[in-house]
């Protein structure tokens, strides 16, 4: 602990001995022309529409700069465009009055007057109380986005972040199976996952699997940092992944929004949101339901979500904010197929017993202070009580007919609670400035896991029946008392006004423990129980460690940046996969955490709102990564064991590049037109293990080549767009084994390609969209599931059509 004290004074002596050239602050108040009232959410732009400002209540805005020449444009929806041109030398008071819009306009002539051309935009360098500066970040527009927002089509709306692997297992989008640069899409596990700031996993220590998405079509934006978030956002290799949700409508006290869609397989879905300010109260709030009978026989499905946010400003400097969320579905769920089976009907199923359950309950609160024009504060306090039960039939032969026996049942629950406070402050150093911040992070988690005897019934019952099977193999019964604090800080150093570097540092101690026991239960040839006995268990890893990381960012044009990041990542043991039996493979008993560190480095821009791109390469050192081998056990049994494989190096070149097509012929407000194509190329390599035959070997979930491109276009109030997507061939264990086994948990997931068109129109409060994902009818797979809904392939959809009216009023 002494040298992790070194390193943390060392490291804070140094973020406070560099500093930034000075700028002059921009401000003025946005009022009516006819009533001189103030006008709230004011867009303030420069001319080359990045964004400086916006409005709040009192329709005052500021913003600081060092540029001596600036045209600013105020745009809202409800008032005409205006913009100003100014000579800053000095701080500078600028008033605008906007008139009253009389048209009510349409949806393209609002995204032309927004001048979002593109759907993807980066992060500034200090957003709120957070440091963005030399990462690699996208943000997702979901708002702008052509997607099938009704199923959360993933294929589609993140389609322009560059290297994304994705699940793609069922219609209805009831989770987020998310990964990149081979890290395990499963549940968005490799990611800190987070929904307006704030935690919503499991258990981000012992169990960081996403159960619970937001709805698509109640999202702003999705914010997505690469390996570098986990020195603001934890310590997890992927980075960080935050749902950013609709704000309320500050221009009206009752907004309604209500979406109705009908596709395929009997989907329906509806979205109904209300959302308005009345004097210094605001809200936004929805209601989400989805009902179908899946793309597969037994994969029905229903899931009802409420999502509450109420927030009071008390003044321009002083916001409370309070979130409630609340998920629950229950699916049938079709399980897994082996090689062969896929091959005879990827559509088959032969389970129709096996149900999933998920309650999730979110709550949040926010304060934000602004103690002055140089230090913001927040505080952020969350919870969540949730569970997830699976039942079923599972058994390593995936194409047995079930016995209808009693069933296998796991059941969790999570109980986490904590808070996050963070301080962002710009200071003065030998006449110049710098900004800095820290934060620290408290996380408590107290969760259990139940594993045992169901009932032999068909339909979703969730109670153990240890009454009536008492010699049930696979029983267990765990608790997990997590604790996780971090201290945090990150530092934007201006060497000058085009060059900045940014340092920072995550000292984390984290104590995770289990306490429970297990059933040795043994039965002769003849099914006879010879063996009974409870093996009681327990554990605790407790660990402090500092991470690192260094950022740095050159913008030797308005067009250009070149940005590189170097940062340490760490994920740890999660008890919950090592305590669960599962019939498709085995847990290694000496499994350990997994350490290791990333490097982006890149190059970024938009040329005149004509071209957007990103072209980057990376670099990511994985030492003692978990995966799967295949191995033969002392009872003649050939499993897959996980376990720590080995160490591993992935690298590659990931870009975007956006063309504004239509800013080449014609500045018609009344159409739009863009060309997307956004590529992966990735290698990677086991460098060491002390596993036969591993060495040498490709890494998982790993396609060499990921490609998504597209067309968007609009002409007046119709828009449309046509997406295809194509990945390479990749492996899902390290020994690269290329024919599936008898679970279906291991082997080759086959090159794909997958084709989606969407089309909308708008006339007045009514939107009408519709679309066909699949275009092609390829029948494709993209994973390989080690559990639920598996074990074994889980197919993709087939072609599908959906339709939505949207009412806006």
């Amino acid at each position: 602990m002494t040298k992790l004290k070194d390193y943390s004074i060392i490291l804070f002596v140094c973020l406070l001995t560099i500093s930034l050239q000075a700028q002059h602050k921009v401000s003025g108040t946005v009022t009516t022309t006819n009533t001189g009232l103030p006008i709230k959410s004011v867009e303030v732009y420069d001319k080359n529409w990045q964004q400086l400002a916006v409005t709040n209540t009192e329709g005052y805005f500021e913003f600081t700069t060092d540029k001596e020449k600036l045209t600013i444009v105020f745009l809202s929806y409800d008032y005409s465009l205006a913009e100003q041109t100014i000579t800053v030398t000095e701080d500078v008071v600028l008033n605008q009055q906007l008139q009253l819009y009389a048209k009510e306009l349409s949806e393209v002539e609002i995204n032309a007057r927004r001048r979002k051309a593109f759907e993807l935009r980066r992060l500034k360098d200090v957003e709120g109380t957070a440091i963005y500066a030399g990462k690699k970040t996208e943000v997702v527009l979901v708002e702008q986005s052509m997607a099938n927002l009704a199923s959360n089509n993933a294929r589609q709306i993140y389609s322009q972040v560059a290297g994304l692997n994705i699940y793609q297992n069922d219609d209805a989008g009831l989770q987020l199976n998310i990964g990149g640069r081979g890290l395990d899409p499963n549940r968005t596990a490799n990611f800190n996952t987070r929904q307006n700031g704030y935690d919503i996993s499991a258990d981000v220590l012992g169990y960081p699997e996403s159960y619970y998405s937001p709805a698509s079509e109640a999202l702003q934006e999705v914010q997505i940092i690469r390996g570098a978030a986990s020195l603001q956002y934890g310590t997890q290799f992927g980075g960080l992944v935050n749902f950013i949700m609709k704000k309320p409508n500050p221009n009206k006290p009752l907004e309604i929004v209500a979406r109705n869609t009908i596709g395929s397989n009997s989907l329906y879905t509806n979205f109904t949101s209300v959302s308005g300010t009345h004097k210094n109260w605001s809200y936004y709030s929805y209601f989400n339901y989805k009902k179908g009978d899946g793309f597969r026989p037994n994969s029905e499905f229903e899931s009802k979500n409420v999502y509450a946010h109420i927030g009071y400003t008390f003044n321009e400097k002083t916001k409370l904010t309070g979130e409630v969320t609340y998920l629950r579905y229950l699916a049938q769920q079709a399980g897994g197929l082996n090689d062969q089976m896929f091959q005879n009907d990827p559509f088959q199923s032969n389970r129709e017993r096996n149900w999933f359950q998920v309650d999730w309950l979110l709550y949040n609160m926010q304060f934000s202070h602004k103690f002055s024009d140089k230090t913001n504060f927040t505080f952020n306090a969350f919870g969540l009580n949730a569970s997830r039960y699976a039942l079923g039939f599972r058994t390593n032969r995936v194409d047995q007919v079930d016995s209808l026996a009693e069933r296998d049942l796991i059941k969790g629950e999570f109980n986490n609670f904590g808070f996050e406070t963070r301080v962002l402050h710009k200071y003065n150093l030998l006449g110049k400035k710098a900004v800095g911040l820290l934060g620290f992070k408290f996380y408590k988690a107290d969760n259990t896991n139940q594993q045992g005897p169901g009932s032999d019934g068909r339909g979703a019952d969730f109670d153990f029946q240890l009454d009536n099977y008492p010699n049930y193999p696979n029983q267990s019964d765990y608790t997990y008392p997590n604790l996780n604090l971090a201290m945090f800080g990150e530092n934007i150093v201006y060497l000058s006004d085009k060059l900045s570097v940014t340092p920072g540092f995550r000292l984390e101690h984290i104590k995770t423990e289990s306490e429970g026991f297990f059933k040795r239960i043994n039965t002769d040839a003849a099914g006879n129980v010879i063996l009974n006995e409870t093996v009681n268990d327990s554990e605790v890893r407790e660990r402090s460690f500092v991470l690192l990381g260094l950022g740095t960012s050159y913008k030797p044009t308005k067009a250009v940046e070149v940005y590189g990041n170097i940062s340490q990542n760490y994920r740890s043991v999660t008890f919950t996969d090592i305590s669960i039996i599962n019939p498709a493979f085995a847990i290694s008993p000496d499994i350990d955490d997994e350490k290791g560190f990333t490097v982006d480095v890149g190059l970024r821009g938009n040329y005149n709102n004509k071209i957007a791109y990103d072209v980057s390469a990376f670099s990511l050192f994985y030492n003692d990564r978990i995966g799967f081998v295949q191995r033969a056990f002392p009872d003649g049994s050939v499993k897959s064991e996980r376990g720590n494989v080995g160490d591993a190096v992935m690298y590659g070149i990931e870009s975007l590049i956006d063309f504004n097509v239509k800013e080449f012929f014609t500045s018609s407000r009344n159409y739009s037109f863009n060309y997307f194509i956004n590529t992966s190329f990735i290698s990677s390599e086991y460098t060491k293990s002390e596993e036969n035959g591993v060495e040498g070997n490709k890494v998982e979930f790993i396609p060499d080549v990921n490609i998504k491109t597209g067309i968007r276009f609009g002409y007046k109030d119709l828009l449309g767009s046509i997406q295809y997507t194509y990945l390479s061939q990749q492996f899902t264990d390290a020994t690269n084994a290329v024919d599936g086994n008898l679970s279906g948990v291991i082997g080759e997931i086959p090159a794909y390609d997958v084709m989606d068109v969407s089309l909308s129109y708008t006339y007045k409060l009514f939107k009408l969209e519709a679309g066909i994902n699949n275009v092609l009818n390829n029948y494709y797979f993209t994973r390989r599931a080690t559990g639920y809904p598996g074990p074994g392939i889980i197919p993709s959809p087939d072609r599908n059509f959906y339709t939505t009216l949207q009412i806006k009023f």
